[in-house]
């Protein structure tokens, strides 16, 4: 029921304030097939016209015909107008619904899945899904009234060629529905292989600079050959199986032709009907069997794109964040860590028995040697992991039961990885929001921007993932992003790694005199001025957290952190 459920969501957004264009759409395509009936009748009409040799009555049928013509045209173009309006507007809602579903995960959902699988589904499927569900479902229309309408008139004007028809249509029918469900086969196939090839292409490109340097191209080479000449195999059995299932049909509808001609002709020469008659239910076959092939073709392929629709709904819906109890965005008393661990694998614990209380309004060091787990503790506290021991809790609030966009209307974090878009330094400063030109302008100040800014200007782009920037200019836009966000906690995971020591100092320095806030900072620089400054400073090694104190108490124990200051020092 869920699945059912999810899947409708989809195919209803499709209709969600566009079933005016949809009906209008259907309203001409069964004007359209009512001119298209009357051409058939028309041809033969005119046949037993020159039989009777009435020439007044040509003419009259002519300006009828030319009327009837004009109309069709008008019809046609509306038609086509009102159908291209509903695709466009449909694939619009249903990829911003797909984002809009994506951009509701948590950050440690998305960070466990393959962000291939997205890409491939707003590209490749998507185009798909246009062609073999919304285009083709507003052909199977044309052609199911286009069948109904030439077997009402077929049976009005011949009976015995109408029963004909029905039997003869059964072989083309057949062939259809059952290479129809090899074709949604290949259809789900081409899918999935799309969806690993565009992961590989995407490695690729993202690992450039690794290869070149590695001197791996030659390797790479063959493995990308690799993967593309088993994803154009895969199309390639797929377009074989369209052409092989186009051409059985076409060949029935022939036969089904050729075999309703003779058998009108015999009932003519027997005086059954009239030879336009014939005529006119043979056209009437093109009305009758080109549903019958075609319908079955559109159908599997409509059932095709139904799957990649159900494949969106399911990835959107795996690993999505989870809806627990909203928290305001205030840190009124204390984060607190009690017994917590945690290892990303069984039996291999990263955090080991972690308990500490970090109270609102101070200011945290966690400080180790690399690999001791000071950045898995912060990822922790931002809810990027749900399967930890122990508890961590926020003003008494176990964090697995807090909602996640509550948790981060608390919380930033300013990693070491910095992602920047291909935009302005302003947009990406503000994340494509709205704040005051003042707040802008402190968080500028504040982050060390604002040298960058006087010579660039905010309206400089700073190209794909800030190409444009240096590695201390991206790190400066990401603290900026979040001194802009002004949460009551503000955690920095080696946040100045990459900034000249001045720059870090000035930088840190400023964080640590912003008033109101809790924060916790990451970091390898241990400067006695700014450990000074740290209420608690939290020593970490191996996973478990060796000593806590300020800076002169630890010194004064020369313990694990004086040794670490003296080496750095």
């Amino acid at each position: 029921m869920k699945r059912n459920s999810d899947i409708r969501e989809y195919t209803q957004t499709f209709y969600q304030h566009n079933r005016a264009n949809f009906a209008l759409a259907l309203f001409l395509i069964i004007l359209s097939t009512g001119g298209m009936l009357y051409f058939s009748w028309v041809m033969g009409e005119v046949t037993n016209i020159m039989a009777a040799g009435d020439l007044s009555r040509l003419w009259h049928t002519l300006g009828i015909t030319v009327a009837a013509l004009a109309v069709t045209v008008v019809v046609e173009l509306l038609m086509y107008y009102y159908k291209t309006k509903f695709v466009h507007k449909a694939l619009r809602q249903y990829k911003n619904l797909a984002f809009s579903r994506l951009s509701e995960k948590s950050i440690s959902a998305f960070s466990r899945e393959n962000t291939s699988r997205y890409l491939s589904a707003l590209t490749n499927d998507a185009n798909s899904i246009e062609e073999n569900y919304l285009n083709r479902s507003i052909l199977l229309l044309y052609h199911c009234a286009l069948f109904v309408g030439g077997l009402a008139m077929m049976v009005a004007l011949s009976w015995q060629l109408a029963l004909a028809t029905i039997v003869l249509s059964l072989i083309p029918m057949v062939c259809s529905l059952s290479m129809g469900k090899k074709l949604a086969q290949w259809e789900k196939a081409m899918s999935d292989q799309n969806e690993m090839f565009v992961a590989q292409v995407k490695d690729f490109l993202t690992g450039f600079s690794v290869i070149k340097s590695f001197k791996a191209e030659r390797e790479v080479n063959h493995l990308f050959q690799a993967s593309n000449a088993e994803t154009e195999q895969v199309k390639e059995h797929r377009r074989r199986w369209d052409a092989m299932l186009s051409a059985a049909t076409q060949m029935c509808g022939t036969l089904l032709q050729i075999g309703i001609f003779f058998y009108g002709a015999w009932l003519a020469i027997r005086g059954d009907i009239q030879m336009g008659t014939v005529l006119i239910v043979l056209n009437l076959c093109n009305c009758f069997t080109q549903p019958i092939q075609i319908v079955p073709q559109y159908w599997a392929s409509r059932k095709a794109a139904l799957a990649l629709i159900q494949k969106l709904a399911r990835i959107t819906r795996e690993n999505a964040g989870h809806a627990g109890t909203p928290i305001p965005p205030v840190l009124a008393q204390a984060i607190t860590l009690d017994h917590v661990g945690f290892g990303h694998e069984p039996d291999k614990p990263v955090l080991r028995d972690l308990s500490f209380r970090f109270e609102a309004g101070k200011r945290y060091a966690i400080v180790g040697s690399s690999g001791s787990g000071k950045s898995t503790l912060l990822s922790l506290l931002m809810g990027s992991y749900q399967d930890y021991t122990g508890s961590i809790s926020i003003d008494g609030q176990e964090l697995r039961e807090v909602d996640t966009d509550s948790l981060y209307d608390l919380m930033s974090l300013i990693g070491q990885n910095v992602f920047l878009f291909d935009d302005t330094i302003r947009r990406n400063i503000t994340m494509f929001r709205d704040f005051p030109a003042s707040q802008v302008e402190q968080s500028i100040k504040r982050s060390g921007l604002s040298a960058l800014v006087a010579e660039r200007g905010n309206d400089y782009r700073c190209g794909e993932n800030g190409v444009s920037l240096s590695g201390g200019e991206r790190q400066r836009v990401s603290i900026a992003r979040a001194l802009l966000r002004g949460t009551p906690v503000l955690m920095l995971d080696e946040a100045t790694a990459s900034l000249d020591n001045q720059t870090a100092y000035d930088i840190t320095d400023a964080i640590l005199h912003l008033d109101g806030l809790t924060r916790i900072v990451v970091t390898h620089r241990l400067d006695e001025a700014l450990m000074g400054q740290y209420d608690q400073i939290i020593v970490m090694k191996d996973g478990q957290i060796r000593e806590t104190g300020t800076f002169q108490d630890l010194m004064n124990a020369k313990e694990f952190f004086y040794s670490l200051y003296t080496l750095a020092s």
